[in-house]
């Protein structure tokens, strides 16, 4: 079976030897490249979310089966396909399964204590929570993992993973103990910047590395989930309080807890690549 990167680099090669021409052509094409990789990168949010908004529209409310297993099923459908063409690989599948799992887990207690629910039924669920959740939070996994191989990540100042490990153990703790306890957010936050604020991630979106502030780079990822999460809530994926009567646009204080699940994330991913023996660290950008 063909490799679907190499083939995507086979593709870029060939044709930008049809369209170069210049240096602003250049510039073009590498910036539809890094859209192109971007978008490919987001294969399972993106049918996720298609999935999400398209059952909304046109799902029937008669149906024998409902709307939330229907997703369930299509979610699972969806991941052993992308498994099955190679579009993912054992290592990142089993990444995504940890998060799948870490999320689901916090969706039963988040529920719980009313910081968001479900309002349509369904059979294949825990609690109050359709397993369909489970997927939404893969769906962070699988971009950052996807996106990790597409773009060649490399990084200058990469901060040590166990101190990383230890922010993501205490990002989730909190997520759970701030509702019992102190809230300790802004001391998270500023252990982020202090980790991440010096160091710089170089991306390949065409031949050559380009680079960003690492910590930049986690807040414009976050802010696209966010913006993703205001397309789910619409859909009525879940609801927010006061979202009950009529849609409303999500908090945008809601992208601080984005920015520190991207984070659990993040680590996670880095793990596997680290476990691969996969050389995180360079001295800066390096060329094709």
């Amino acid at each position: 079976m063909i490799d679907p990167l190499e083939y995507l680099r086979t593709t870029s090669d060939a044709l930008r030897a049809r369209v170069v021409r210049g240096p602003w052509t250049l510039g073009l094409y590498e910036f539809v490249s890094f859209g192109v990789k971007q978008a490919w990168a987001c294969l399972f949010g993106g049918l996720m979310l298609a999935l999400l908004l398209g059952t909304f529209l046109f799902y029937p409310e008669n149906a024998a089966l409902h709307r939330y297993d229907f997703i369930t099923l299509c979610a699972l459908a969806i991941q052993i396909t992308m498994l099955a063409l190679r579009l993912e690989s054992w290592e990142e599948a089993r990444v995504i399964f940890v998060f799948h799992v870490v999320g689901t887990v916090m969706e039963l207690f988040k529920t719980s204590v009313g910081s968001w629910r479900y309002p349509e039924p369904a059979l294949l669920a825990i609690g109050d929570v359709p397993l369909f959740t489970g997927f939404m939070y893969a769906c962070v996994g699988s971009y950052i993992a996807r996106a990790w191989r597409l773009f060649e990540f490399r990084f200058t100042r990469f901060p040590p993973l166990w101190a990383q490990a230890l922010l993501a153990v205490l990002i989730y703790v909190n997520f759970f103990t701030h509702h019992y306890g102190p809230d300790i957010r802004l001391a998270l936050f500023a252990g982020a910047a202090l980790l991440y604020g010096p160091g710089f991630i170089h991306f390949r979106p065409d031949r050559v590395h380009r680079t960003m502030p690492l910590l930049l780079g986690l807040f414009l990822v976050a802010l696209f989930i966010w913006f993703a999460e205001n397309i789910a809530t619409f859909a009525r994926a879940w609801t927010y309080p006061g979202q009950e009567a009529g849609w409303h646009m999500v908090s945008f204080g809601k992208l601080g807890s984005w920015i520190l699940l991207m984070i659990i994330s993040f680590v996670l991913v880095a793990a596997l690549h680290r476990r691969s023996d996969v050389r995180l660290e360079v001295e800066g950008p390096r060329d094709a």
